[in-house]
């Protein structure tokens, strides 16, 4: 809960750098949010209010998150743009998103994983 909590503080923060550890569970804890609103929309029968709510909430720092991993692996925030192209373009994405972060220091900032590097 802690690293969505830390996606949330740094809520429009597009600098910078965010690992793989970061991304990975802010995306997983949204996604269990999600299920969790649907099927209470669900039960209690109503429109999709619950999850349109949300996901307008979590867009900007989902954006932000994506770009800073992006920055992490040294590539351009406007990579995230790639996922706009139907089929490959979000297969691409998720291939930048597992990849290994550059070990030191990039054109985006210090290693988060080590600050001192």
């Amino acid at each position: 809960m802690d690293w969505y909590l830390k996606v949330l503080k740094n809520y429009a923060t597009f600098e910078g750098r965010a690992r793989r550890m970061e991304y990975w569970m802010f995306f997983l804890i949204n996604t269990i949010i999600l299920i969790a609103l649907a099927v209470v929309q669900e039960v209690l029968d109503l429109r999709p209010i619950l999850t349109t709510f949300y996901n307008l909430a979590v867009l900007i720092p989902s954006l932000a998150v994506a770009v800073r991993r992006l920055h992490d692996t040294g590539r351009s925030g406007l990579w995230v743009l790639i996922s706009f192209i139907p089929v490959i373009g979000g297969i691409i994405f998720i291939v930048f998103m597992c990849l290994d972060s550059e070990p030191y220091e990039n054109d985006y900032g210090p290693n988060p994983e080590h600050k001192s590097a």
